[in-house]
This record gives structure tokens, C-alpha cells and sequence, in this order.
């Protein structure tokens, strides 16, 4: 059986968005669809309506998100499988406890009760940081997460650290039928001494040579076993997130790696991650690496 794509909802315009987006991303890979709302986000994200009912409002609240939710996801298909529930638990619970039994979260990148201005919702950057499965903020430009601009893009590490997320990148290319752009950055140290212009220039073509090597150690095998995949590698020098947040204003998705901390209860999201997360010009895929 194949596992749901999980979808956090809460009524707001961002997770409205993240339904549709996730709509779309179920249909492509032909899962189904289930949308989670945690009723407990009623309590601190403010006033909310009464109702005249002998039930809690909040419960009759929470009942209503998820039923509009799924209302929602049904017509934009009606093909598709829908299911939805809602927990008596916080959202970061709810969500971080359906992650194991699911291809992937799915969440907005602002709550409803979420301070104006803010970059980033507490509720996606929890789940990012500490989901045992792939977690998509949906978050950008309206063409990029409408997939108009047929581009994945994978920040590329080392290969043993990168290949969950480059897995993920290449199945996502090739469900679109787009081309993935794979980069991975590499840095000349400015204050690195050099005796003569052509070693540095030596030292800069070595280090782009071992960055263009890695790109091809990390994605030999999801390549070997996705062949249709037009896969374009690219090292560029420079800071890997200011490249990748770049690259981002012309990708339909940008999908990271993540590593767990040895004796710690989270993933490692370093700058890169973080920049991506709150800047991003597109949806974001924080994919983690097992252990």
C-alpha cells in the first residue's frame, strides 16, 4: 500500500496553498492524500468564532478546517483519494508522529496565528528540523510552485550525506518529466597565499575539478536507475546557500539534505537549509539522510 501524502492544515491562506500544491504532487505520484489539523493550535492562535453547539467550538472548528480542506483538495481532483482527520494534539506532534507512516509532510510557511512579517511559521521549521520522512514547505513565487518553470534543483554535499535528498530530486524530475540541476559549491579561500597568479589559478581549477567529481560520485546510482532524467550538473564557486537560494527563483522545487546530530533529538539543518526555509523563491524539500 502506498503511504499518504500528509498535509498539515489550519484554515490558513498559507496551508490553503499547501493543499493545492500537494494536490497536484499526489496526483503525480499516485498517492493519496491525507490532511492533518491539530486541534490544540486553537488554543494560542487567538479568538476564534462560537458556535452554538453543546460540542467544544474548538472541536467544531477543527472538524470544519479539515472538512473544508478536504473539500478543497477534492475539487481541484476529483480523482483523487482524500482523507482527513483532527487531533487533539499540537501541530508539531501531529505531524512529526505521521511522518513515519508517510512518503512525505507537507506544510505552508506561515500558521494562521503566526506573527505578520514573519519569514518562516514555527509549527515548518520544527517539522523541518526534526521529521524522520521528506518535509515540503510550500513557499515562493506563484509559477514556481505551479511548476511552470520545469526545473528540480538538489544541493549536492558529500555523497554519502546527499543521497536521500538526490534520490528524492530525481524521482521528483522524472514524476514532472523535467530536468534536474544538480549543484554543488566550492570555495577558493580569498586569504589562501599564493605566490603566482597561475597557482591560484591552479588551485581554483582543482578545487572546481573535486567539486565536479562529487557531483558525480553523489548522483551515479539515482541516475544509473532513473536514466530518462536530463540531469545537469553544475559546481559553482561561491557560498553553497547564497548559490542555492539563487538557483531557487528559477527551480519548481529545491530539495536539500539534512543529517541527524549524534545524541541529539533533531536533524542537522546548517545555513543552507535555514536560508532555503525562510528565503526561498520556491518550494523547499528537506529530505534526511537515515542513520
Amino acid at each position: 500500500m502506498d503511504l499518504p501524502l500528509v498535509v498539515g492544515v489550519d484554515g490558513s491562506d498559507s496551508s490553503l496553498t499547501a493543499v493545492d500544491w500537494a494536490v497536484d504532487e499526489a496526483v503525480r505520484h499516485g498517492l493519496p492524500l491525507h490532511l492533518v489539523h491539530a486541534s490544540l493550535w486553537e488554543m494560542y492562535e487567538g479568538a476564534q468564532p462560537s458556535f452554538s453547539t453543546d460540542r467544544p467550538a474548538e472541536a467544531v472548528m477543527a472538524e470544519h478546517i479539515v472538512a473544508s480542506c478536504v473539500e478543497r483538495a477534492r475539487r481541484r481532483n476529483p480523482e483523487l483519494k482524500v482523507s482527513g482527520e483532527a487531533l487533539a494534539q499540537d501541530a508539531v506532534s501531529a505531524l512529526l508522529r505521521a511522518g513515519p507512516e508517510a512518503f512525505a509532510l507537507v506544510t505552508g510557511s506561515r500558521g494562521r496565528g503566526e506573527i505578520a512579517g514573519m519569514l518562516l511559521g514555527s509549527v515548518s521549521l520544527a517539522v523541518a528540523a526534526r521529521a524522520v520522512c521528506p518535509i515540503v514547505v510550500v513557499r515562493g513565487m506563484e509559477p514556481n510552485r505551479r511548476g511552470a518553470l520545469g526545473r528540480i534543483v538538489v544541493g549536492v554535499g558529500d555523497a554519502t550525506g546527499s543521497a536521500a535528498a538526490v534520490r528524492f530530486a530525481v524521482r521528483e524530475a522524472e514524476v514532472r518529466g523535467c530536468a534536474l540541476k544538480a549543484v554543488r559549491a566550492w570555495r577558493n579561500p580569498s586569504q589562501e597565499p599564493v605566490d603566482h597568479m597561475l597557482i591560484a589559478d591552479d588551485a581554483a581549477r582543482l578545487r572546481e575539478e573535486r567539486a565536479s567529481s562529487g557531483l558525480d560520485d553523489a548522483l551515479r546510482e539515482a541516475v544509473r536507475e532513473h536514466p530518462r532524467v536530463d540531469v545537469r550538473r553544475q559546481p559553482l564557486e561561491g557560498p553553497a546557500h547564497r548559490i542555492l537560494l539563487e538557483a531557487s527563483a528559477e527551480a519548481d522545487m529545491i530539495v536539500v539534505g539534512a543529517q541527524r546530530r549524534h545524541g541529539h533529538f533533531g536533524l542537522q539543518l546548517g545555513r543552507v537549509a535555514h536560508t532555503l526555509l525562510h528565503h526561498s523563491d520556491c518550494p523547499v524539500a528537506v529530505v534526511p539522510q537515515p542513520v
